[in-house]
């Protein structure tokens, strides 16, 4: 049975740990053996899920005692075996890219705290997953927050790591305690914490309105919707390479799934939640792409691009919520395919990513921007394998990123020919998701072109050799997927169709390869695949027999590295476009001295929702509350006076003022 499957393979990964965290510190045989088991329960969950999809076998719910609620329910359709395929993917390849990254032998008892975290984190996700029952998936959803704040303070030696640590373990519990009041009024409104479809007309629009806004919320801040991305930034740059690739490239989608199971529990949908969805989703993708291109760091740019990609699933999740109130199937469709698959993809093309970021980092002790340089050159594989993971998230064809992003664009197109208000306002979004894509090209060209081109910048980028084959092999695993979705987009139509069918339509949904030529788009994408690889080949062996002759030198006698452009070079002209949303800060030397001192120039993004909002409230908080301690002298004579006024106060309370009011009035 696939859920047998599936929970055998959650149980293997909880076990996981156990060998590395009972072996020696310095000891590699426990993190090889917990590797193993790893990618023993991932295969097996994959294989479950594969029988879900392609096969007749039918899973039937299990049952589990909870004290004071009855039976907690498991069981796997087609929504959560989407989700959980990524799970399984991803938990294997980290576990065997982190034994060259993070390895035990160097790391000690982090490496073993990490291996059993990871784990525990992707055996949470499963439960949560599986979960038909608001325990069940509490417990899940548990399991993963705090598994996923060891992983990210795995490096605890740094306060920086753990102050993102500490940021994301309270975001996390924010999200928690929303989720409690969530399925409070869920008891409250259907008699029962069962996820189960409520029926039209049995519980209030207030309630309903009620249910939406706190799994908008709640959800939200687990997917890093901006303005509730606070905790993601700092989290996914500080965090072991594989372990920020886990957070989100899977982690992100639980709050996306959960997202949608509620939604496809709801009676209705009124069309205002559509609105909202779409437009936070736009919102999100834009300020994610922008704030991305003014980072330095490599790791905080790819998860502000976290935070745009959320934003784009989101905008097709939206489309598709005005299609059911609209009444229109095709919009739904098309939107959420589009949500779903980029689901998929993003968790593959952005996993690649932090895995060459991690490689960089690995080989060159820095994850700074303007201190690498010419690393094309030590690091073929990684450059190649980021360059492909750059091309997917910007959209392009030949892979996956431009399957999923082309499918929400021909919802958006659909909505457009519809000829109603509502459909041509919604189709007003598309030019905002083309812009995220110009801008996500911008940024990857300053990306790529600043860390893998041109000559080193330091000694540490001069130093830099290519990983070794245990982390080169997970990147080139995923992008075998990304080019896989990319030419052959009609392999997963027939998953996209069981999953969309999920979200109940009155007269059904469409397919979404009914309004698309799926397969001559894959042919398209084959071709321009075979194209690229060839006028590469054909460049590299042509560039190995031209002489080799130094750049324009722009008039200098002895150009040097320096001199190159910067990440801020590249992403100034754009940043200045949008200065009002994007606060800089510009810190340099001053040069009106006759004879002036070396001079530096230093710029910084600030995250306004972190920075400004949530740190400043404090910072004016903890000003106006100084006058309390005027208070707390430590002086035993004013305790005891704020004692007997405490006492005096309480005793005023038994004194029946209304009543000798009532008789001073009665006898007047």
């Amino acid at each position: 049975m696939p859920i047998q499957l599936v929970l055998f393979g959650a149980v293997l990964l909880a076990l996981s740990g156990l060998p590395a965290l009972f072996s020696r510190r310095r000891s590699s045989w426990g993190q090889v053996v917990s590797t193993v088991i790893v990618l023993a329960g991932s295969s097996t969950g994959i294989v479950g899920i594969a029988l879900h999809f392609f096969s007749r076998y039918l899973s039937a719910p299990l049952f589990f005692p909870w004290p004071a609620v009855g039976n907690s329910v498991v069981g796997l359709d087609s929504l959560s075996a989407f989700f959980l395929f990524p799970v399984f993917v991803m938990s294997g390849a980290g576990s065997l890219y982190g034994t060259a990254y993070w390895p035990q032998k160097e790391k000690g008892g982090s490496a073993r705290r990490l291996q059993m975290f990871w784990g525990l984190m992707a055996a949470g996700m499963v439960v949560l997953l599986l979960g038909k029952h608001a325990m069940a998936f509490l417990l899940g959803w548990e399991v993963m927050a705090l598994s996923g704040f060891f992983l990210i303070t795995a490096d605890d030696t740094r306060e920086e790591t753990r102050k993102a640590g500490l940021i994301y373990f309270i975001a996390t519990h924010i999200s928690t305690l929303i989720l409690f009041a969530l399925f409070t009024v869920w008891r409250l409104a259907t008699g029962s914490f069962s996820f189960l479809p409520v029926s039209p007309g049995s519980i209030s629009l207030g309630l309903i309105n009620a249910l939406f806004l706190l799994a908008f919320i709640g959800f939200g801040i687990k997917a890093g919707l901006m303005p509730l991305h606070f905790w993601l930034p700092g989290a996914h740059a500080n965090a072991p390479s594989h372990v920020s690739a886990m957070l989100s490239g899977v982690m992100l989608k639980m709050g996306v799934f959960g997202f949608l199971r509620v939604l496809t529990l709801m009676p209705v949908m009124p069309a205002m939640w559509g609105w909202m969805t779409l437009a936070f989703g736009a919102v999100s993708g834009l300020l994610g792409v922008i704030f991305a291109i003014g980072q330095h760091d490599l790791k905080r740019l790819l998860a502000y691009h976290s935070v745009e990609n959320i934003g784009i699933i989101y905008m097709g999740i939206g489309l598709a919520m005005l299609g059911r109130a609209f009444g229109h199937p095709e919009w739904t469709a098309l939107g959420l395919a589009g949500a779903l698959l980029h689901v998929w993809n993003h968790g593959f093309f952005k996993s690649l990513l932090f895995f060459g970021a991690g490689s960089v980092q690995h080989a060159s002790g820095t994850r700074q921007i303007d201190r690498l340089g010419g690393l094309g050159r030590a690091m073929p594989w990684t450059a190649a394998f980021f360059l492909i993971g750059s091309i997917a998230i910007c959209g392009l064809p030949p892979l996956n990123g431009f399957i999923s992003e082309l499918l929400i664009y021909a919802g958006f197109f659909h909505s457009l020919t519809a000829g109603t208000s509502g459909g041509t306002a919604a189709a007003f979004t598309a030019p905002v998701l083309a812009m995220i894509g110009a801008l996500a090209t911008a940024c990857f060209v300053k990306v790529c072109g600043t860390v893998f081109l041109g000559l080193p910048r330091g000694e540490s980028a001069a130093r830099a050799h290519e990983s070794p084959a245990r982390m080169l092999l997970p990147m080139g695993f995923l992008v075998l997927l990304c080019l896989v979705i990319g030419v052959a987009p009609y392999s997963v139509v027939p998953i996209l169709e069981q999953t969309v069918a999920a979200w109940a339509f009155p007269s059904g949904l469409p397919s979404p390869a009914g309004f698309l030529p799926l397969r001559t788009f894959g042919w398209i994408s084959l071709a321009v695949a075979v194209v690229s690889v060839f006028i590469t080949g054909l460049a590299v062996f042509l560039g190995r027999k031209s002489p080799r002759r130094g750049t324009w030198d722009c008039g200098y006698a002895k150009p040097e590295a320096s001199m190159q452009y910067t990440a801020s070079s590249f992403g100034s002209s754009i940043l200045y476009l949008f200065h009002h949303l994007v606060p800089s800060r510009l810190q340099k030397s001053d040069l009106s001295q006759v004879f002036p001192a070396p001079a530096a120039m230093r710029s910084h993004i600030d995250d306004p929702v972190l920075d400004q909002w949530i740190r400043g409230f404090f910072r004016r908080l903890r000003s106006l509350s100084t006058w309390f301690r005027r208070f707390q002298q430590g002086m035993m004579q004013y305790y005891i006076l704020y004692i007997v006024v405490a006492l005096f106060v309480l005793l005023c309370t038994l004194i029946p003022f209304r009543e000798l009011l009532e008789s001073l009035f009665h006898h007047s």
